[in-house]
């Protein structure tokens, strides 16, 4: 299985939840885009289904391989659902966290905490080779703090506290643990429906 990104953190967290629940999958038999070499795909598409099966769709033409790719971003509701498919490159450079982070707090700013809602999306497109198809989506609800806290995770996650989380504590996504992490998740939502729908495609 080939995930369709170049994300070494996305590569391990797919690793860690989609081998164990599939049978017969080890972590080391799902390789990365850029392990096999292949070229960025441009996210050109207007919506997180469009881009992740976009990238899917290349992945699996290019290898022969069954292909997943994720597409994921931060939804804040006071922005209208921005920064969204935006988010990696909300700053304007692709994958800068720090800058994506610094911006985003400066547009809350004068924003109370009771509408700093906000929740990270991701949806997961699975492509067979001969052309069969799978998306799924995941969700997970939360608020934004109005400064970083945790060293662990990527992203917006230093600033998201996640609603639903083990035992209902206030850590950011970027202070739990990655089982705690992965529990509660949209990757984890998204990646969990697709392992109970991986069938279709290996039948």
């Amino acid at each position: 299985m080939v995930l369709a990104s170049h994300n070494a953190k996305k590569l391990r967290e797919l690793q860690r939840i989609l081998a164990p629940a599939v049978p017969g999958l080890e972590a080391e038999q799902i390789v990365s885009a850029a392990g096999l070499g292949l070229p960025d795909v441009v996210e050109d598409a207007v919506s997180f289904e469009g881009n992740a099966l976009k990238k899917a769709r290349s992945a699996a033409a290019a290898t022969g391989l069954l292909a997943v790719a994720d597409d994921s971003g931060l939804a804040v509701d006071v922005l209208g659902g921005a920064p969204g498919i935006f988010s990696a490159r909300w700053s304007g450079r692709h994958g800068d966290d720090e800058a994506n982070n610094d911006l985003l707090l400066a547009q809350l700013s004068d924003v109370p905490d009771e509408h700093r809602s906000a929740r990270f999306v991701s949806v997961v497109a699975a492509v067979h080779p001969d052309g069969r198809e799978l998306v799924c989506r995941g969700e997970m609800p939360g608020t934004l703090l109005r400064a970083r806290r945790g060293e662990g995770g990527f992203g917006y996650d230093p600033l998201f506290v996640p609603d639903d989380q083990p035992g209902g504590g206030s850590l950011t996504a970027a202070e739990l643990s990655p089982e705690d992490k992965d529990a509660v998740s949209h990757r984890g939502r998204a990646l969990r429906e697709l392992t109970t729908r991986l069938g279709e495609l290996l039948s």
